[in-house]
């Protein structure tokens, strides 16, 4: 995990983006990243994660607000002036030049002297494990080849910042998985600061020091994956970062972070209050299926509630079990893949509990 210092490197002041002067596709943005951290921008289509990163590689210019890169707004810098090595999607290789030329580009268009080039093209090449193909084509190399000589070239001028848009999103899933970890290691050795865009939610936990999460223009969450995960202040956030069971529901009591709430059919559960939940208020309880106990497990959980087994799914290391409970039959609960595991077949009945700290009751 990387150190996080005081002053972010990085600045989103009050920054908003309309294309069209009606819709927002980017809303009151506050955010800071701090030097040397792997943020991702999380969210799905339309989110805004990728206005966000293109606003800050200087492509858009914000309708509103500000944007620091150190002390300097460059809100309207040009691309060019601003010093920041991109990796796309698409790669954006030039195929008429050799791997060597490609990495070499954003030193020759800074007039850095040729031997000078020839020494960190070489360093590049070496990092990204490309040694010995510096003379072919990218047409000639593998996806992940070429994504390594993306990477190279937006390295190879030694940025203080690296944006990179859904970059392994072209690649299968485990090349994928391969290139995640090849690019955490490479920002521990560099400790270049990183801002990643995907709406991949795997990877975003994988790889991220931090992970902000985008819905409709806004920035919903922005936390360490941990604690995103395990602590959703939002139903969105919850559902979209992992599966969650979501109830409506309305608070009966409080006693500071300790509520209890009311679902429909009746029942009584014990939750962490999030939010301004008072009695009367209706609100979103979330809890993560794998938090769901039974068996002898059950007896020292705050919640304990009889329920039928609907479907049992076997996913390889766990089985996913859909459940009839609290008048409905899409309460999940994800049991590890062991030894001694009960018996789950359908039509049988259930205990089920978990406890009042894995339950939270989300403000609306």
């Amino acid at each position: 995990m990387s150190v996080v210092p005081p002053n972010p490197l990085v600045r989103f002041i009050e920054v908003r983006k309309s294309y069209d002067g009606k819709t927002d596709a980017v809303r009151s943005l506050d955010l800071d990243v701090h030097a040397g951290e792997f943020l991702t921008l999380l969210g799905p289509s339309g989110s805004g994660k990728t206005t966000t990163l293109t606003m800050l590689a200087g492509f858009e210019q914000p309708t509103s607000g500000r944007i620091f890169v150190g002390d300097e707004d460059v809100t309207s810098v040009p691309v060019d002036k601003r010093g920041i090595g991109m990796v796309f999607q698409n790669y954006a290789l030039f195929p008429n030049m050799s791997v060597a030329q490609n990495i070499a580009f954003p030193l020759t268009v800074r007039r850095v002297p040729r031997a000078e080039i020839g020494r960190k093209v070489a360093q590049a090449l070496a990092m990204v494990r490309l040694d010995g193909l510096a003379d072919r084509r990218p047409q000639q190399l593998s996806g992940g080849q070429q994504q390594r000589v993306a990477l190279a070239r937006a390295l190879v001028f030694e940025p203080r910042l690296v944006l990179l848009d859904e970059p392994l999103g072209a690649l299968d899933r485990q090349l994928r998985e391969q290139m995640q970890y090849e690019l955490k290691q490479l920002h521990r050795r560099l400790g270049v600061t990183m801002v990643y865009v995907t709406h991949d939610q795997v990877e975003a936990m994988t790889m991220s020091d931090r992970v902000a999460v985008f819905s409709t223009g806004r920035l919903r969450q922005v936390d360490e994956p941990r604690r995103l995960y395990e602590e959703p202040d939002s139903l969105f956030v919850a559902q979209f970062l992992g599966e969650s069971n979501a109830l409506a529901a309305t608070v009966a009591r409080r006693n500071g972070m300790r509520c209890a709430v009311r679902v429909s059919n009746g029942a009584t559960i014990e939750a962490t209050a999030v939010g301004r939940c008072s009695p009367g208020d209706d609100v979103d309880l979330v809890l993560r299926p794998e938090k769901v106990a039974v068996g002898a497990a059950v007896q020292t959980c705050a919640n304990r509630f009889a329920a039928q087994i609907a479907e049992a799914t076997f996913l390889g290391d766990q089985l996913r079990v859909r459940l009839a409970a609290f008048d409905r039959d899409d309460f999940v609960l994800k049991l590890p893949n062991a030894a001694g595991q009960i018996a789950l077949e359908p039509g049988s009945p259930i205990e089920i509990g978990w406890r009042a700290e894995d339950c939270r009751a989300l403000a609306r």
